[in-house]
């Protein structure tokens, strides 16, 4: 505490107000997690001033996101909505000044997440699900809806009304037949919406024991995938204990509370963060079979891209073949200094399906991003 009060007292004597807004901002933290809300409001707000007088739209960004919170645990849900929409719409500005660069775009939004995150909750804790749906929706794929809005020339409205919102999850779920799950992760709270065609959209919130990331990171280590499992041919294997308890919980989590009301032998996810690492043609289901063998399973970035696609002309992509890209050339990369190791045998076994399908695969330098 004294650190950060002396640090105001320096930041007010050197006139430096940029510096002085963020060290209120900093001890409003403090006091936040101290909880003294009263406090921890007073002085963010102070940082909200200061941040709109030096138009330090990212400083503004920040605070007005913890003064949502703050407001949200007051009970105030109104101006809770407020400052969580104002917090969005500075990162949509700051974002729209972003060169086209898709990783630093990804970067940018994936550093601000918490703004959507709060948002939601809010909506999603009053009862507004589709309005959730929608504040989940607008925050994703946010890089490659840009490139293919430009690829397919059209632009769609950032923040439309209400009865917009609803229509547009509406059409969506209408151009595709299939089931559609929709998943969106905070903390240890999973929310899952599900889109059928023709219906309402249904929604479900699950509390979990730890956060998503930390389940899947668990049910990775007991599956063996972070091992050296190579030589163990587990073709037509039934699944072993503790590999289908960690696999039937991801299931139970993900899939387990729609399974009364999906009737489809395909289904399309829309995950969240981590969970686009989850297995999914490995999960459980309470008959002990695996999810691959009931169902087919896609997976896409947002509802809009489906959209857009299923909108898009026929010529302007392909209705049939297959794209199949393999052992990428990855000479660039670099994880924590070191580089990076393609998977053992990608190469050959992307080969292998393309000998089958008779359709030529890309791979190495070949299978790099193409730009429209």
């Amino acid at each position: 505490m004294e650190c950060f009060q002396l640090s105001l007292s320096i930041a007010k004597t050197s006139g430096r107000k940029n510096c002085e807004g963020a060290a209120y901002f900093n001890l409003g933290c403090v006091y936040d997690d101290l909880g003294d809300l009263q406090k921890a409001f007073e002085l963010t707000q102070l940082s909200v001033s200061i941040a709109e007088k030096t138009g330090n739209k990212d400083s503004k960004r920040i605070a007005n996101n913890n003064l949502a919170s703050i407001f949200f645990r007051f009970g105030d849900v109104i101006k809770a909505e407020e400052c969580a929409k104002s917090s969005i719409k500075l990162c949509e500005e700051m974002r729209d000044l972003l060169p086209g660069k898709d990783e630093w775009k990804i970067n940018f939004r994936n550093e601000r997440d918490d703004s959507y995150t709060l948002l939601r909750r809010i909506q999603s804790q009053q009862g507004r699900t589709l309005e959730a749906l929608f504040t989940a929706e607008a925050g994703r794929a946010q890089a490659l809806m840009d490139l293919m809005e430009s690829r397919y020339c059209v632009r769609e409205s950032v923040r439309p009304s209400s009865e917009q919102q609803m229509e547009l999850i509406m059409t969506i779920s209408g151009l595709v037949s299939s089931p559609m799950i929709f998943v969106a992760e905070d903390q240890k709270l999973v929310s899952l919406w599900l889109l059928l065609k023709g219906q309402q959209c249904h929604f479900i919130q699950k509390e979990i024991s730890v956060d998503l990331k930390s389940l899947i990171r668990e049910t990775y280590q007991k599956i063996g995938v972070n091992f050296d499992v190579r030589g163990k041919d587990r073709s037509g294997d039934e699944p072993e204990d503790e590999e289908s308890v960690a696999l039937k919980t991801l299931h139970d989590v993900v899939i387990a509370p729609f399974s009364h009301l999906i009737k489809s032998d395909e289904i399309i996810i829309v995950p969240d963060r981590s969970s686009f690492l989850i297995p999914y043609v490995a999960l459980v289901d309470q008959n002990s079979r695996y999810l691959s063998e009931t169902m087919r399973i896609r997976l896409a970035p947002s509802l809009r891209s489906l959209r857009l696609l299923a909108e898009c002309p026929e010529d302007s992509h392909s209705t049939s073949g297959a794209l199949l890209v393999g052992n990428p050339w990855v000479e660039t990369v670099r994880i924590k200094g070191s580089k990076f190791k393609p998977l053992p045998g990608a190469e050959k076994e992307v080969q292998m399906i393309g000998q089958i399908l008779n359709i030529q695969p890309l791979t190495g330098r070949n299978a790099t991003k193409i730009k429209f």
